[in-house]
């Protein structure tokens, strides 16, 4: 059975924000750390921005929309569901992903770091 959000998923993909595509420039193809991103994905009935299954994490570039009290409560819900799924979450300013790239890709890559999923067994 279909996602009701999948139409809407396929939109945002072919009509991302300019900032979304900065940052997708910077992460796509194993650019950090050889994790894979996938942008614009169904996760816990939300559509996020950036998701990387892997490591269980996702990316948020939140624009202008983000910045009332309601709003700002939306994406605190979400988060906490999202968090509450096993997911880490961070989120990034349109604002920061234009002026410092470098510095929001570096979170994201120590995040991955943190996050990396750790080797068992005996080495050699």
């Amino acid at each position: 059975m279909p996602n009701r959000l999948t139409p809407a998923a396929r939109s945002l993909r072919r009509n991302q924000t300019s900032a979304e595509r900065t940052l997708w420039k910077a992460i796509n193809a194993r650019k950090l750390e050889g994790f894979r991103f996938r942008r614009q994905v169904i996760l816990c009935g939300f559509i996020v921005d950036f998701a990387c299954y892997e490591a269980r994490l996702v990316v948020e570039v939140d624009g202008a929309t983000h910045t009332t009290d309601a709003e700002l409560e939306s994406d605190m819900r979400r988060d906490e569901k999202l968090r509450a799924n096993g997911n880490s979450v961070l989120r990034f300013s349109n604002d920061e992903v234009f002026h410092n790239v470098d510095g929001v890709v570096e979170t994201v890559r120590l995040k991955l770091s943190e996050l990396r999923p750790r080797a068992t067994g005996v080495s050699p």
